[in-house]
Order: structure tokens, then sequence, then C-alpha cells
């Protein structure tokens, strides 16, 4: 049983799936086959510095770079899309080109259209003959689809833009990357200035604080795996005014019991909603391991009750939701700097249609939802 009449919990989750917001490369089937003007764009490198000055409307062929450095060369305006990856769709969505997408995984679940879309597959196991049969003008890949994949697509006559990430500048690159070959460049800027403008607002609001809480992101409990550096949770934790309690882990690694209470996290972070949830007790492992075992209780967080939840694909997907849960992250970790002050909360509706719309909602209720778990400091997650 957890002590601290005091201590609040922080629980976080974001169920946003009801809302839709928001080696060269052989040259596809689609639009003319007219010379055109040549735009690079880059993805490569830092992902920090995008090229779009040679984009002129009516070009009628452009090259872009993709993500590990590739050239792919793109007739016409794509109008048949085919994502290998549910942080593509996502992507995707974000830039209103749901109405293009011909194909899509069976673990592309987010923006709502996707459900409804041609299945092609898995993540590592694309099936190659159902791409073909929709007729793509444009793939977006991912590296873990597969070299053999991407190259066997790319022998078949179809462009192949392969995305990475592994922060959120490298996500507005991306952005930016589907904008340029999609033709919908404006668009793109439109829309990564609106998330900047909402990690802004983040990292104003969170100046007030004069603490920076270590935070501890751990997916599993036995054993304990948790999030490293190089990561999107990385990036996450620090941009909402965090620390990461394991800087030295590279990307995703285990530590010990003995390690997590020696470096003791003010927050534990923890994925919730989807693949989450054990069946048979409906309740998160993750969580009822720390809140229950007699081991854990000498942890700081679990003493005070300091527990983050958010919904596993807002936290772990290259997609714009991880804006979403970097404001919500700030909430629970700088309450001090949010507190009764209406106007020090993140603004979650940018001047463009995003899917900070719909994060509005969730903030709005995440104010309430702090208020009331300060009076209540348990919480039942089912």
């Amino acid at each position: 049983m957890m002590k601290g009449t005091h201590a609040w919990v922080a629980v976080l989750v974001i169920c946003l799936i009801w809302y839709a917001p928001v080696v060269s490369g052989e040259p596809g089937q689609s639009g003319n086959s007219n010379s055109g003007e040549f735009v690079n764009i880059s993805g490569t490198d830092s992902g920090l510095v995008v090229n779009t000055s040679g984009i002129a409307s009516g070009t009628d062929t452009i090259q872009v770079v993709d993500s590990l450095g590739t050239t792919v060369t793109i007739h016409g305006t794509p109008r048949r899309i085919v994502s290998l990856a549910p942080s593509n769709t996502e992507l995707l969505g974000s830039l209103d080109l749901m109405d293009r997408v011909v194909g899509v995984t069976m673990f592309c679940n987010y923006p709502e259209e996707a459900l409804a879309k041609p299945k092609i597959g898995g993540f590592s196991t694309v099936n190659v003959e159902k791409v073909v049969a929709v007729r793509p003008d444009l793939i977006l890949a991912e590296p873990k689809n597969g070299q053999e994949t991407i190259d066997r697509l790319r022998k078949l006559g179809f462009p192949v833009i392969v995305l990475k990430s592994r922060d959120i500048s490298e996500i507005f690159t991306n952005l930016r990357l589907i904008g340029a070959a999609t033709r919908t460049s404006d668009r793109a800027d439109q829309v990564v200035a609106g998330l900047q403008q909402r990690l802004d607002v983040i990292a104003n609001a969170t100046q007030c604080s004069g603490t920076t809480p270590t935070v501890a992101h751990i997916m599993s409990q036995n054993p304990i795996y948790v999030s490293g550096n190089n990561t999107y949770q990385n990036d996450i934790i620090h941009l909402a005014g965090g620390r990461n309690a394991f800087p030295s882990v590279e990307m995703w690694g285990t530590v010990t019991l003995e390690d997590l209470l020696l470096l003791d996290p003010d927050y534990i972070l923890v994925n919730a909603g989807t693949g989450m949830v054990n069946e048979t007790t409906g309740t998160n492992p993750v969580y009822e391991y720390f809140t229950h075992d007699k081991r854990t209780q000498h942890l700081k967080a679990v003493r005070e009750n300091h527990f983050i939840l958010v919904e596993t694909n807002t936290l772990s997907r290259g997609g714009t939701r991880t804006i979403d849960a970097t404001e919500l992250i700030a909430y629970a970790i700088h309450p001090e700097c949010y507190g009764q002050n209406a106007t020090a909360l993140p603004q979650s509706t940018p001047p463009v249609k995003s899917p900070g719309y719909a994060a509005g909602v969730a903030c709005a209720g995440l104010v309430l939802g702090i208020s009331l778990l300060r009076r209540f400091p348990r919480a039942v997650i089912s």
C-alpha cells in the first residue's frame, strides 16, 4: 500500500483515436515524363535544415533525398500513396493526404481513416504483391520494413522514400519531405510551424520552474526496460522541461532494480493503452508492479505517486502526436508552472488545423484531472 496523503498521481492517458487530423530510386509511373525543375530536399544528417527553396508550382519532376541518403525521383503529383509504417500514415493524416492513400499496414490505426484502407501486410512482413496490386505512384517506407523489401519495390519501378526519425526535429524533416514529394510543401510548413509554436509555448511556460525533474520511461518490468538517449522519449522528456533518468543507456536497454533505486527518479513514465493491458486482469502490469512490489516502495516517485501514463502510440510513434505527449508530460512534471493560471497553459490550437485541436480538449480535461488527483492521490487504471 502506498503512503503519503499529500502526494498526487498524474495519470495522462491520451485516447485520441476518435479524431483524424489531423542507390537512386527508379521513377514511378505517375504523371507526365516531361522534364521539369529538380529540387534536392535532404532528410539526412541532423534533419534540422530542409531546402525547399526550389519548389515551384507547375513542376513536373522533383528529386528528394530520403532519410537514408537515397535520391528518389518523382514524376507528377502522387495520387496513390502506400504507407509501410504507422508513423508515416500519421504524418500523411497530419498533411490532410489520407484521400490519396491506397494502402497501409495492418498496424496503421491512426488517423481513423487508416482503418478502412486496404492492408498490404505487416510492418516487417510487407506483402509486395498486395502493394503492386494497388498501383501506387509513391511508397513511404521505414528502415524496419527491411532493405530487401525496399530494394524489390524499387526494382519494380516504384519511387520509395524511406523515412526514419530519432527525435522531434527529424519528425519535422519527414513532414517536409512528404510535403515536397506530394506537392503540399505549404501545408507541411504550416503544420511544422504550428507544432513548433506549441513547443515554444511549453518552453516558455516551464521557465518558471527552478528545477529539472528526472523522468524514467519504463516500458516493461521484467526485465526493467527503459528509454535512453537518441529516442523520441528522451527528446520528449527534455522538451517537457525534464531530464532522462537514464541518459547513459544507448537508445533502449535493460537496467536492474538496483540501478533504478540508485538513480531514484522524480517521475516514472509508463506506456498505457494499446498492447499495455493485462488481458486477464485488465490492469497495466508496469504500473501494478511499481505500486505493489515491496522493493519499489523505496522509490521517491512511488512514495509521492508521481506516475505519468501516456497512450503508447502517442508516446512511441514518430508522428505529430509526440507534441501532445510533450504537452501533457510538461503539465505533470511542472504543475507549479501551470496551476490555476490559464494563460500559462500550452496552446493546443495553432494557426492551422493540426492534431492540436483534439489535444485542446484533452488538455482542458487534464487541468481538471490534475486538480482532482491532488485531492485523491490514488488512481486506478483500467
